[in-house]
């Protein structure tokens, strides 16, 4: 009997369903990578205090996207080998059960070298290192095992088996989409923090013309609107979600406040936590960031006070010599 030939229809859905899987299966790992960063810190690794930034938005999006994708052609698939049988041995499918095999075999290969390499060489098996080499492992080999079992024709016989495994699978990858939003909020909430994150921004760019400001003139500005700068290109920022001005106010000589209303307390992962360091009036230093600086915030109304210290950040008329 010969075999059948494989049509367009063939090739595009093993295409589509073996792209939709490598890519959702690549998202769920790095996905569960970043819980793992967040959860189990490396004091010298950067998170961003914003965790959708670091692309588990993106993550995410593709799991929900692409893993109903992947279930659907494999189901378009299925239903044509119930209908004949003899489309089971077509030459695309066995290619694309063996890639992926290959693929699966290759992972977990690679993944048993760098745990032997870090310990051969003595480097730190820290926790988060282990946690994402076991995952990585977990995941090649359920595939592996599952694929191999649906190359050998298991699953066409374990009808109850095969529904139990594809529940448990769509439940994993709900699991991994709702424990995101568990640890970092939902959208709305990662909406909110990008507002406070851009007030930080405004209010650190602020302060910074009111530092030159002050190099310049030996006094503070009466008010903001004395900032700006049409020449150099510089308006003074407003509140991005209200479009409300920031509050400044001068306290002395060298020393004022800015004010912003925030949606919550200061997002902080990881290692390094901004509360730990001091709400208190600070001195603003010359070079990089001051040491006791912190914009640190609750929910609500907060005011930064800031001191200008001039042997830190001279006046331009100390610096040119006189004539």
């Amino acid at each position: 009997m010969d075999k059948p030939k494989v049509t367009p229809k063939d090739f595009f859905l093993w295409a589509g369903a073996m792209v939709a899987l490598y890519w959702s299966v690549i998202a769920f790992i790095l996905l569960f990578f970043n819980y793992i960063s967040y959860a189990f810190p490396d004091p010298l690794s950067y998170l961003s205090p914003n965790p959708y930034d670091s692309g588990i938005g993106n993550e995410m999006a593709a799991i929900v996207v692409l893993f109903p994708i992947y279930a659907i052609l494999m189901r378009l698939i299925r239903r044509d080998i119930v209908r004949d049988h003899a489309r089971a041995d077509i030459w695309v499918r066995r290619w694309a059960l063996i890639l992926t095999l290959f693929v699966a075999g290759a992972a977990m290969a690679g993944d048993l070298i760098s745990l032997l390499a870090a310990f051969f060489t003595g480097e730190e098996l820290t926790l988060s290192f282990l946690l994402k080499s076991l995952l990585l492992l977990s995941v090649a080999a359920i595939a592996f095992m599952h694929f191999i079992a649906d190359y050998w024709g298991y699953w066409e016989k374990n009808e109850a088996r095969k529904r139990m495994v594809c529940y448990s699978v769509a439940a994993l990858a709900a699991f991994a989409v709702v424990a995101g939003f568990v640890m970092f909020g939902t959208p709305y909430q990662a909406r909110q923090y990008r507002y406070d994150e851009q007030r930080v921004s405004d209010l650190q760019e602020i302060q910074s013309h009111i530092v030159t400001y002050w190099q310049a003139k030996e006094t503070l500005p009466p008010t903001l609107a004395e900032l700006n700068d049409p020449l150099g290109g510089f308006t003074v920022p407003t509140d991005v979600q209200t479009g409300a001005a920031y509050e400044y106010a001068t306290a002395s000589a060298r020393s004022f406040k800015l004010c912003a209303t925030f949606n919550a307390m200061t997002q902080t992962y990881g290692a390094s936590d901004a509360r730990t360091y001091p709400m208190a009036p600070v001195a603003i230093g010359a070079k990089g960031t001051p040491i006791s600086d912190n914009w640190w915030h609750d929910a609500g109304h907060q005011c930064f006070d800031r001191t200008i210290d001039p042997q830190l950040y001279s006046p331009l008329s100390k610096l040119v010599p006189a004539k």
